[in-house]
């Protein structure tokens, strides 16, 4: 994604983001393919799960399984949690991508030497299988439920009713609070002004919009999105619309839930 309105929904920090620490590696299960310049740069079954950072982990591919490019070297070494990498070019035909990639050296972690971490933008597009991945893979230990249920929800701001649903479909993901999504029909849209910002999600896909809101008090921008074509596992929210719940107050079933904190 390249769109400079693009941003990713953040989490809100009241709930652990992982079950792994930094340095954590383990094999993917998948079959794992990215795309440059309109062609293939790289296929693997062989690709390591690496995580950096707790909250998510990035792909890991034998250099050997790169075989549309070529990795051309930069001369920079860090230390990182799972050991030294070495900071590579990439070469795509005639195009030279700096910055694009880091080789792991052997005092890596174990499977991970003599193999190459791309940064998630140096590439155009990634699949596991056959479906595309947005923003950084998807965490094997990340779940995330769409379950249609009869709650009623009510969504309100300085006053101002914004949404009241007879039923929704909540989203259970780790690391996230709860998300209520409702039917338009059940949205006050003359309180609703749409915004230009894109965002994408690994597990839920690309929004296809966001609505900021204006009340006495001030104007509260992107407080509601949806997703038209949601992933796979997220169809049951196609087409329905959120609200932040950290942002405005929201009633499920007549109780006035607490707002997640940010920490």
């Amino acid at each position: 994604m390249k769109d400079p309105a693009q941003q990713q929904e953040q989490p809100a920090r009241n709930y652990p983001a992982s079950l792994v620490t930094p340095g954590h590696v383990e094999p993917v299960p998948r079959r794992i393919r990215g795309f440059a310049g309109g062609r293939p740069v790289l296929d693997t079954r062989r690709a390591r799960y690496v995580w950096e950072r707790a909250a998510y982990p990035q792909f890991s591919i034998p250099v050997t399984d790169v075989t549309g490019g070529e990795l051309v070297d930069e001369g920079h070494e860090e230390k990182r949690a799972p050991g030294t990498v070495r900071r590579h070019a990439l070469r795509v035909g005639e195009e030279l991508r700096p910055g694009a990639a880091w080789v792991w050296a052997d005092d890596a972690a174990e499977g991970l030497a003599g193999t190459v971490r791309f940064e998630w933008d140096a590439l155009d597009g990634w699949f596991e299988e056959d479906e595309q991945v947005f923003v950084h893979p998807r965490s094997p230990y990340t779940r995330v439920d769409a379950l249609r249920s009869g709650s009623h929800v009510r969504v309100e701001l300085d006053g101002l009713v914004l949404a009241d649903a007879p039923s929704c479909v909540p989203v259970f993901e780790t690391g996230l609070p709860t998300r209520y999504y409702l039917d338009r029909a059940c949205v006050d849209f003359t309180l609703l002004t749409p915004s230009d910002t894109v965002s994408a999600c690994p597990y839920k896909g690309t929004t296809s919009g966001y609505w900021s809101v204006r009340t006495a008090r001030g104007t509260q921008r992107d407080l509601a999105w949806a997703y038209d074509f949601p992933t796979r596992q997220l169809t049951p929210v196609a087409g329905l619309v959120c609200f932040y719940n950290e942002r405005v107050d929201l009633y499920l079933d007549g109780e006035l839930l607490p707002r997640p904190v940010r920490r």
